[in-house]
């Protein structure tokens, strides 16, 4: 198998943990961790810590903190030979805030410069496209960057599947989505695209939504996660959907479980797995993650004997 590409961009976690009830308009004592992250970068070591293989194209920069993020992937098992060091700009910075119980309170993201890696697609991207299974690109970043890969994508049959930012190029190229193989994402992205606001809707009612919506979209199958609700799916092609429950699960930190559940859900399909499965898969790997303070989970070596 020659596996997936994943094509993104490195942050830099800047993650504050409340040490109590947080104020957010007063000081709050605490513990301030850096972490590697990006969800891209999530996704590639979540992909090589399940033992599938992954290659990831991104950039870094030449300093101490550049180095140990290639010098981590490439110990968790993923392929670094498309990550291209620049001299600055290469690492974005996000800056979460997170409350006593471990959720989210507040985030900040700074952006890396895009260019050197629309260049390293435009010179290289026949050879990396070509010679891998399947795409998972990170759409909110960089359009030209998108159209040059999904472009290549469908000029040698690969599937493509997607992290999802701050969806604003997402919004404003409906056609991107459409190209996707599956697209997965959470309740509020949903009510974004569909213009409504989902946020205190019932599975069930979520599922007979998508079923409706999702011709629009124009995907192939399409995944909403909804937080200790589950998720539900739907597949066009075969009628197929349904509703996966939550594993019940002590939270420790919730981010990255969103990037942990688009890697348990693209390896499934990978593997050949039906989406119902592949969606219990991922499913699986979002509890693991969200049960440490890391971005990305360690599942034991054994997980993908439980979803064949």
């Amino acid at each position: 198998m020659a596996g997936t590409l994943v094509i993104g961009f490195v942050f830099v976690d800047i993650k504050g943990f409340a040490g109590g009830n947080y104020n957010p308009l007063g000081r709050n004592l605490g513990e301030i961790r850096f972490i590697h992250g990006g969800v891209s970068r999530n996704v590639a070591e979540n992909i090589a810590n399940t033992g599938m293989p992954v290659s990831f194209a991104s950039l870094t920069e030449d300093s101490a903190l550049g180095n140990d993020v290639t010098k981590r992937l490439f110990a968790h098992g993923c392929d670094t030979t498309y990550m291209k060091t620049v001299e600055r700009g290469g690492i974005g910075t996000w800056m979460v805030i997170l409350d006593e119980t471990g959720n989210v309170a507040g985030q900040i993201s700074s952006p890396p410069d895009t260019a050197a890696l629309e260049a390293l697609i435009a010179q290289r991207g026949d050879e990396m496209v070509a010679g891998y299974d399947s795409i998972i690109l990170e759409l909110d970043t960089s359009e030209a960057l998108d159209e040059a890969v999904l472009a290549l994508a469908k000029k040698y049959g690969k599937p493509v599947y997607t992290v999802v930012g701050n969806m604003s190029i997402i919004l404003a190229r409906p056609d991107f989505v459409a190209a996707l193989d599956c697209f997965v994402c959470n309740e509020i992205e949903a009510g974004r695209m569909f213009g409504l606001d989902l946020s205190k809707t019932a599975p069930d009612d979520m599922l007979a939504l998508l079923k409706e919506k999702i011709a629009a979209v124009g995907c192939r199958a399409m995944v909403i996660t909804m937080g200790e609700q589950g998720a539900v799916y739907y597949e066009r092609d075969t009628g197929i959907g349904g509703i996966t429950p939550a594993i019940p699960t002590k939270l420790v930190d919730s981010t990255g479980a969103g990037d942990a559940f688009l890697s348990g859900v693209v390896m499934g399909l990978s593997r050949g797995l039906p989406l119902l499965r592949a969606v219990d898969a991922g499913t699986a790997l979002a509890s693991a993650t969200i049960q440490t303070d890391e971005s990305c989970a360690a599942p034991d070596p054994a997980f993908w004997i439980r979803f064949q």
